[in-house]
């Protein structure tokens, strides 16, 4: 069984990894101490999977995102990035966090503006902006779309949670959502089942790696557009995610399919408070668009 807590980071400090320059920063806080830390390297040009992931691993966050070149014929290229995330244990499709992360890096040296990330997941739009000093960014989501989750695998998954059916939310029914990366989305009926999380990491690992699932989304509704939520991610070598990008966007997309929000809406997801991390994230649908977007600051750690 797991102690709820993220799995502590390597004191790696901003510093040359080989040739690469490791940059720490949080990302959905201002504040350092708060939001979801993510390694940053802004050139990773000759690096090979392994060194990537070796990185990762020393580094010792949920995921580190490394820059290398556009791919060819990529619309203002001076501007535009490829973008891969890589977790302790694995390469991931898609990181909320680190794009952000890496945005806010990028626009500190290049200044504020809009960037063009080629993902694994696919092209991901990001607008920076500076207000007070304070930089925000903004990922706009490859298109999203949701689908059943089988019975006896959210069985599976309440068991490793150790969460009796009787603790889910019957208005959020189980469903797999994708924004980037997949995540089982439960609902819990309340606030202090939410902050109960002790579950077999193991067990729930196994489930995700067969489902393909890159965390499980727990969410409880505390009022008509403010969320809590909390992300295991065992099969990133991580117990749990303090503040999650991609599960954002694919909550997002999971609550206005299911009709729990509107088409036009601005939601805020409070996300690692039970962590001691707090971090915030505001997703927004927009009419005629099936993206998703998602915003929030970011800051230099040491």
């Amino acid at each position: 069984m797991t102690d709820g807590t993220a799995a502590p980071a390597s004191p790696v400090a901003p510093a040359s990894s080989g040739t690469a320059e490791v940059l720490r920063y949080t990302a959905f806080s201002a504040d350092p101490a708060g939001g979801n830390p993510a390694g940053v390297v802004l050139d990773a040009a000759g690096l090979d999977d392994t060194e990537l992931l070796r990185i990762a691993a020393e580094l010792g966050y949920s995921e580190t995102g490394f820059l290398t070149a556009p791919p060819e014929g990529a619309a203002e290229p001076d501007r535009s990035y490829t973008l891969r995330f890589f977790s302790p244990l694995a390469e991931v499709s898609f990181c909320g966090h680190a794009t952000v992360a890496t945005a806010v890096a990028l626009a500190e040296r290049r200044g504020a503006g809009e960037f063009v990330f080629t993902t694994p997941a696919g092209t991901v739009p990001v607008s920076v902006t500076e207000h007070d000093g304070v930089l925000r960014a903004t990922l706009t989501s490859v298109e999203p779309h949701t689908e059943e989750a089988a019975p006896e695998d959210v069985a599976e998954a309440l068991a490793a949670l150790d969460w009796p059916a009787a603790d889910l939310d019957p208005a959020f029914p189980p469903r797999v959502a994708y924004a980037g990366a997949r995540h089982l989305v439960l609902g819990a009926a309340t606030r202090e089942r939410l902050a109960d999380l002790d579950y077999d990491f193991d067990r729930l690992a196994a489930l995700m790696r067969k489902l393909d699932l890159t965390t499980v989304q727990l969410v409880w509704r505390e009022g008509e557009s403010v969320f809590h939520v909390r992300d295991p991610f065992p099969v990133g070598g991580v117990v749990e995610d303090p503040a999650t990008g991609a599960a954002a966007a694919a909550l997002g997309a999971y609550l206005r399919e299911r009709g729990l929000v509107g088409d036009d809406a601005t939601l805020t997801l409070h996300q690692g408070d039970d962590l001691g991390r707090p971090g915030v994230l505001e997703v927004t649908l927009r009419p005629g668009d099936p993206r998703v977007r998602v915003s929030g600051t970011a800051a230099r750690i040491g």
